[in-house]
């Protein structure tokens, strides 16, 4: 028998995806998969967010903490990429400091991601503070050399996010995708990837689709965001959307691309519009 916190998190569940009618699911066409980075909804509560996320056809809730990773599970939905002691944006790999502690976490918590069925873990290079580049790989990739067997051992991924230097991180050392490949390409692993952000390499480099189809073997998941401004990825902003989710579908990518950007209009239907705008 089912213990009473769990009976009640079932129901509340049930009882929510009891409003939602199965006629308004919509069933998308699957070539891309999609999901929802939670912080972008903050204002609406987890349950709520999975319920809608069922209902426009998403496939998660991306970039959770390990405490929420049960959630999207009883909307039949999964955390597609989590947090699981991988450093801050900050304070990383690039760091030999960081390294055990980073080590610790994941030896601790990718055993959890498997057994949560989360597919992706995110970490990240931390940033320069007048660290050379070189540098910064050489240690990277020392840490992630110290990552990656447990990542394999555990079927999870372990995605190194791509970030902006010139408008939202200043100084992150990871923002450029050649950086990125070096050394995803050095580590050789299957289970060691990157987190290519759209929104954040249309600021530093552009050049979307080339660099996606070079590098997909060293991308296992992608972000969405409109620029300039991160917002709505509609007519307003510069990124064709449609065409770079027909490269990525049309390179048979199985991994998720995740939506985050923040909502000017009414959430949901931004979401949906977004969600409508990929589905090639």
């Amino acid at each position: 028998m089912p213990d009473r916190r769990n009976f009640l998190k079932s129901s509340l569940a049930a009882a929510v995806l009891a409003r939602v009618p199965e006629t308004n699911q919509v069933q998308r066409k699957g070539r891309i998969r999609q999901s929802v980075a939670r912080w972008c909804y903050q204002q609406i509560p987890l349950d709520q967010l999975c319920a809608a996320a069922v209902r426009i056809g998403l496939k998660g809730i991306d970039l959770l903490q390990m405490e929420e990773w049960e959630v999207p599970r009883r909307y039949g939905l999964i955390c597609t990429i989590g947090y699981a002691g991988g450093g801050t944006i900050s304070d990383a790999l690039n760091r030999l400091e960081n390294h055990d502690a980073i080590e610790a976490a994941f030896r601790k918590n990718i055993p959890l991601a498997a057994k949560a069925g989360v597919p992706n873990v995110i970490t990240f290079s931390g940033n320069r503070r007048g660290m050379s580049d070189e540098e910064g790989a050489r240690n990277t990739i020392t840490g992630l050399n110290r990552l990656k067997k447990i990542a394999e051992d555990n079927g999870v991924n372990i995605c190194l996010e791509l970030l902006n230097s010139k408008r939202n991180h200043p100084d992150y050392m990871a923002d450029h995708t050649a950086w990125g490949t070096r050394v995803v390409g050095e580590v050789n692993s299957p289970r060691v990837k990157l987190l290519y952000d759209i929104y954040h390499m249309q600021i530093m480099e552009g050049d979307l689709i080339t660099t996606i189809s070079q590098n997909m073997d060293k991308i296992g998941h992608f972000h969405t965001g409109g620029v300039p401004g991160r917002h709505e990825i509609d007519s307003t902003q510069e990124i064709q959307y449609v065409a770079v989710m027909k490269a990525i579908a049309d390179l048979n990518y199985k991994g998720y691309v995740a939506h985050e950007f923040i909502p000017k209009g009414d959430p949901l239907t931004s979401l949906r519009q977004a969600v409508e705008l990929c589905d090639v």
